[in-house]
Parts: C-alpha cells; structure tokens; sequence
C-alpha cells in the first residue's frame, strides 16, 4: 500500500465532547492530522478533577498529551507515534477573520473551538478540515460557517435495527423434534439445521399450536429444552421473560444484557432473578448512572446528597417495593428483604458510588446502561473479580446524555462485540408488560 502523500492528509479539529467520549480518540483518525483548540485544554482542565468517567478521560488524554510532547512545544506539528504516521498540534490563534463569536452573538468554548477550527482552514487550503464533534447543535453551527463537521464515528454500530436480538422464532418445524425435546429434554443443532449456533442463543420452535422453548448450550453442544420458572413471585408473562431469568439465574452465564423498552420487566427481571440466587453472592449491588435534568451537575440541586440522589434512584427502589408486596409482613421472604437492605447485602446506589471497589462475590445490575459509554461498560467490565455476575439492563433509544446516541452507546456496542461468547447471553424483549395503559402509549404514540 502506498502511503498517502502529506498535502492528501487531511486535518481533522477536535471538540472536547470528543474527548471525554475516548480519550484515545486522538489515534483514531489513520495518518491524517488532528488539531486541538486551546478552548478544549482549558474545558478538559476543569474535568480533571472527579471520579465521574468525564473525570477519566480528561486526566488521561491530559497524560497522553504530555507522554506526546516530549518536552516540545504543542504549537508545531508532533508525531502521534504510530506506525501510519499522522501528527497532531495545539492550535493557540482563535481569532479568525470570520469570528464565530460575534456571528453567533456570544463568547462561550463552542464559538471559540469553531474559531479555531475556521483558523486551521485558513493556515492550509491545500486539505480538508474536518470539526469531529459529538454535540450535535456544534456540528450544526460548523456547517453554518462551512466548516465540514462530522460526529465521531469510531467504534459507531453500523445497523442497530440489526442489532444481535439473543432470540429466535423458528416456524413450521418438524413435529417430531418438538416432542423429541419435549421427551429427550434436547436435540442437536443439526436437528434444527443450524451449522454453527451462538452460545445462549434462544430459541422459539413452532409447529401450529405445538411450541417448545430451548436455548443451545455451549457447554453441552446441544440445544436443550428451557422450563418456565418464576422468582420470588416474578412469573414470566412471555417468551422473552422465559429467556431473560433463564439467562440470569444460568451459572455459566457470567454477563447477561437485557435490552427494551420501558415497561418489558428489564429491573424487574434481573432484581427478582438476583434475589433468587442470592446465597450464591456475597451481595447483590443494583447501581445505575447518574443523569442529572438537562445536564446540570447534582450540586444545582437544593438539599444533601441524599435528598439529590433519591429521585433518581427511586425506580430501583420502586421494583423491590413491588416484589416484595408479594409477600405478606409476615411472610419471611419480605422480612428477608426487609434485612438484605438493612444489612447491605442488598445495596441500591448510583453508579459513580460503585467505581473503584472490587466486585467479587457479586451479583452486580447495571440499570439504564445506555447512558454509559463504551469505556465505561468495558472498566465495569474489567473489575470482576471471582464469582461475579453482571447484568446490564436498558433501552438504547431512550438516552438521557447528550453525546450518546443509539449507535454509540455502552449497551448497543457491549451487545454487538461479545454475542458469541460462552459466558454471555443477551434477550431483546419487546412485549410490554408493565399495563394495558403503558403498551397503549408505547405503541401508538
């Protein structure tokens, strides 16, 4: 392969939104050159301090930047260090002579970046510029001032309406088969004639009113019949339900994902599903991340930090609320519960409360884990330790931050890059379940 010629490079100007999103993006743009505006610097300075993931990436990219400069200037083009080459460059001068600013009426980070980005045009008409943003409103502006703009596209899923949905519905089979797994408790793959099956892939066959649910298990190379069974009173209402406990209360399962819609019983699955197993865990942690209401840090909000987080972790709390009304007082499974949360073997708390401790011995949920970035599901990921079970629950078209999207998330890349290991399983359910009320407003508005 011959190796394109500099003035071919293109230049490509990086937002903060960028950054925060992977700090190693700056190595993801081949052999063409990457600019940062001074304005990011300035922004990521006030992000180094925390222990959010916004936090993270700040402090490393900040570390990356400096193993880079090796003592250098940042203004002059620097190797990236890579093997296709490509360089990168801080750029100081914001002042173009289209000024963003005063087009835009306001001296905020966003004009300023565009600033630099218009600089960097004017500094090299022989290549492309390219603002990479995650802000959909900044690329928008950009194409204003005929600046290309394009959002970050590394590690994006391609077809997320063709995303792994963990299931699937085989129709017309064989009747024989049906009653040989009925009787047999199993058949092989080839008795399907499926060549190469997906561990934990689950499967609905059908031959009229004659059905069978079974799932191929990779640890015996067959496919085998799956029993319906409920949980601390939580009985499946459908298929999908059948497939999401299966999964969870599966030994060998050690990462389960379910993704859907509101209303499909996700918590309420993967709660009932962990309590059921809760002697197998030394606790059981069900954590979600924090979104605050239009992006304003918690500290916005009056009172202490309990009155801050309650709204937020209230859902959470409303779903144990629930399985437990299926007890009487008396009963001891609602006393049971009652002390796994007085003696936090049962622990309900935000994510960012959850980082930096060792999770092994436990059954870890993850709620609302489309609101998590990709390096965010991986470092959750990274920390279990012995005899952990993790299991992330969410609707990756319902996404509370703002530089997240469908294709971009946590949850939608986890899905498509792990489907075919033995140890995970993942249900997509689609049938509501929640009410008549809540299907009504899901399907028809």
């Amino acid at each position: 392969m011959v190796k394109k010629n500099l003035k071919t490079r293109k230049i490509f100007v990086l937002d903060t939104s960028v950054i925060l999103y992977n700090h190693n993006a700056i190595r993801s743009f081949d052999d063409n050159d990457v600019a940062i505006p001074i304005t990011v610097l300035e922004e990521l300075d006030n992000f180094k301090k925390g222990n959010d993931n916004i936090n993270f990436e700040a402090r490393e990219f900040i570390r990356i930047i400096d193993r880079l400069s090796d003592k250098a200037v940042l203004t002059k083009w620097r190797s990236l260090g890579m093997p296709r080459g490509g360089r990168f460059k801080v750029v100081m001068n914001e002042q173009s002579e289209l000024d963003a600013v005063k087009v835009f009426g306001e001296n905020k980070p966003d004009h300023r970046i565009l600033n630099a980005a218009l600089v960097v045009m004017a500094e090299n008409p022989g290549k492309k510029t390219i603002l990479v943003s995650k802000d959909v409103n900044l690329r928008l502006k950009a194409k204003s001032l005929n600046i290309a703009a394009e959002d970050f596209e590394t590690g994006k899923i391609k077809d997320v309406e063709g995303l792994y949905s963990g299931k699937t519905l085989l129709e017309g089979m064989d009747k024989t088969i049906i009653d040989l797994i009925y009787d047999a408790g199993w058949c092989m793959p080839e008795d399907l004639g499926i060549k190469n099956p997906i561990p934990n892939h689950y499967f609905i066959l059908k031959n009229g009113k004659s059905s069978v649910l079974a799932f191929y298990n990779p640890q015996t190379e067959r496919i085998e019949k799956i029993e319906k069974k409920g949980c601390y009173k939580i009985n499946p209402r459908n298929a999908e339900q059948v497939f999401a406990l299966h999964a969870i209360l599966n030994p060998d399962v050690k990462l389960v994902t379910l993704q859907g819609i509101a209303g499909t019983g996700k918590t309420l699955l993967a709660l009932a599903g962990a309590l059921e197993q809760k002697r197998n865990f030394k606790q059981i942690y069900l954590a979600r991340p924090i979104v605050p209401l239009s992006n304003k840090d918690l500290g916005f909000l009056p009172g202490d930090i309990k009155s801050k987080l309650d709204p937020y972790m209230q859902p959470l709390w409303d779903n144990l609320k629930f399985i437990q009304s299926q007890f009487g007082e008396k009963d001891k499974e609602y006393k049971v519960l009652t002390e796994a949360v007085e003696n936090e073997k049962l622990v309900i708390t935000p994510l960012a409360y959850i980082r930096g401790r060792s999770i092994s011995n436990v059954c870890f949920i993850v709620d609302e884990a489309q609101n998590l970035t990709p390096h965010e599901v991986k470092t959750i990921i990274t920390r279990a330790g012995e005899n952990t079970k993790i299991i992330f629950t969410g609707d990756i078209y319902q996404i509370d931050t703002p530089y997240l999207d469908a294709q971009s998330n946590g949850l939608s890349t986890l899905i498509d890059k792990v489907k075919k290991h033995a140890i995970y399983a993942h249900i997509r359910l689609e049938k509501g379940e929640r009410s008549e009320l809540a299907n009504l407003a899901n399907e028809m508005l």
